[in-house]
């Protein structure tokens, strides 16, 4: 057989990978990949991905690789945990791409004349050399494991990290673009991700808890985190709705007691830690993934945080305090916020009893709207010790309440802007909305979205429109102009003047009644 008789056969017996109908992307997936092509345009090899919690990091990866493996590139997509191969491998099947080997020690899947490799980053270290490839597409990229930090600057092939929280140290010294593929909030205005309501329960008292390097110890969250284990399954109870629950524990220990404890309440609670044998693992994600499961609440310290996807969990229970490692709390949070139509899921009930919401608040309202602007963003992020901040957490939303509070609500989307300096105009006068010596106001329209933003808060939703109609109309004596549309006014934080006058007239309101 001549040579070009034995390339044509190799051609024929290839995977046909242009006849895959690959799922079509939504618009922020689309524009990622975009942004990736034009990276590698303007001379990026390396470039990351910050794509969050129900963005479709696996989607995204694939359809990277798919579009390589039509143009008849090898491809390697590198899983940073064994746990994740067959999920990785599932996926690829669901979207067309069956035709891949699996590179992890006795895999059935194996496969090595395969163009596209799906890859265990701790088998490739083992065997010591890398399947051949032109595109390289790694995982959880923040934890940069040795054994690829190592090898993507020697390499010529193009390679692009996946992360939902790129915030370790050194990444900008790995890639050299980074691509927010969209933020948590456009997600959840999308529906993609389900709005997290957050409840403050019986928190350990970390006072004086010995710390390491900035971070409370292991041992002194245990300690402090025992004490409380019992207020834990008893707020579970009153408020969790028997919902499917993750919770996360501070050290094994902590997980295990708090599983004994769940069990003798009556509530079917297992251990998923790295003690959790994989056959135990594989056995508990089964029966846990049944939408009428009998396990009802899964315990960990971290096994849980990354790559674990069960759509219909509905609350997450938050009792490992921290104090720097904010990708750790939003990696925590992330595993109850992704929708689940089928189920009827409309929210997610975060029991905090670590105090990290509060501590975190600032810098996790910015990411949550904004992404990060920059690789070394994410680094200063985990670096910096948040301390507690009360009076945040009793003020909360000015328009709706939620806690915490920073700036920009993540609830209601109420927004305090900063006190700017102001131009008067010439001929142009607004009246001020006074009551006796007090201000209510800035102007009448002013005064209307703080009277929608009070109803929106303290009324049915059946009844907002109503109630802030007649509060304009009881305190200012005409009615609001037709043209002010209810749903279309932003909300304005309420003043006091006007929270007060509200609640006289209420006052005023039972008075009469009684009378």
């Amino acid at each position: 057989m001549t040579a070009y008789a034995m390339m044509q056969r190799l051609f024929d017996d290839a995977p046909r990978y242009a006849n895959t109908s690959f799922p079509p992307p939504r618009p922020f997936q689309q524009a990622a990949h975009d942004a990736l092509r034009q990276g590698f345009r303007e001379g990026h090899k390396n470039q990351l991905i910050m794509a969050p919690t129900g963005a479709g990091k696996t989607y995204l990866g694939h359809r990277i690789a798919h579009e390589a493996l039509v143009k008849h590139k090898k491809v390697v997509f590198v899983c940073d945990r064994t746990t994740l191969i067959n999920q990785t491998s599932e996926a690829a099947d669901e979207y067309g791409l069956s035709a891949h080997g699996v590179v992890q020690a006795n895999h059935w899947r194996r496969a090595v004349d395969m163009p596209y490799q799906i890859a265990s980053a701790q088998t490739i270290a083992k065997r010591g050399y890398w399947p051949e490839a032109d595109v390289i597409i790694i995982d959880e990229a923040h934890t940069q494991l040795k054994v690829w930090t190592e090898f993507v600057n020697q390499t010529k092939a193009a390679c692009i990290g996946l992360s939902a929280t790129p915030f370790s140290p050194g990444l900008g010294k790995l890639f050299t673009n980074l691509i927010n593929a969209t933020t948590m909030h456009d997600l959840t205005q999308s529906g993609v991700l389900v709005p997290m309501r957050v409840l403050s329960c019986k928190r350990a008292d970390m006072n004086g808890a010995a710390t390491s390097g900035g971070e409370w110890t292991d041992s002194a969250a245990e300690e402090r985190g025992m004490q409380i284990v019992g207020d834990v399954v008893k707020e579970w109870i009153a408020h969790g709705q028997h919902r499917k629950t993750i919770v996360f524990g501070a050290t094994i220990n902590h997980c295990k007691e708090l599983a004994r404890q769940f069990v003798d309440a009556g509530v079917m609670a297992a251990v998923f830690t790295s003690e959790t044998t994989e056959v135990e693992r594989e056995m508990l994600r089964a029966e846990f993934k049944k939408p009428d499961a009998t396990l009802r609440v899964l315990i960990s310290v971290e096994a849980l945080a990354k790559g674990f996807d069960v759509r219909d969990v509905g609350c997450v229970v938050d009792c490992r305090p921290l104090r720097k490692s904010l990708s750790t709390a939003i990696q925590m949070w992330g595993r109850g916020l992704r929708a689940s139509p089928e189920t009827g899921k409309k929210d997610c009930i975060l029991l905090d009893h670590s105090g990290n919401i509060t501590r975190f608040a600032e810098d996790f309202s910015e990411v949550y709207f904004h992404g990060l602007e920059a690789l070394d963003m994410g680094e200063k992020l985990d670096k910096k010790v948040r301390h507690d901040d009360e009076d945040r957490e009793a003020k909360g939303c000015p328009s709706c309440g939620y806690k915490p509070f920073h700036k920009r609500c993540m609830s209601c989307g109420f927004e305090r802007n900063e006190p700017v300096l102001q131009e008067a105009v010439a001929g142009v006068m607004e009246e001020v909305v006074m009551l006796g010596k007090k201000k209510l106001a800035d102007d009448q329209r002013h005064l209307w979205a703080q009277l929608c933003a009070y109803a929106r808060a303290h009324s049915l939703p059946s009844k907002q429109r109503g109630r802030a109609w007649h509060l304009f109309q009881k305190i200012t004596g005409q009615q609001p102009p037709s043209t002010w549309d209810f749903d279309s006014t932003p909300s304005a934080e309420v003043t006091a003047n006007v929270r007060n006058k509200i609640k006289s007239m209420d006052l005023a309101f039972v008075k009469a009644r009684k009378s």
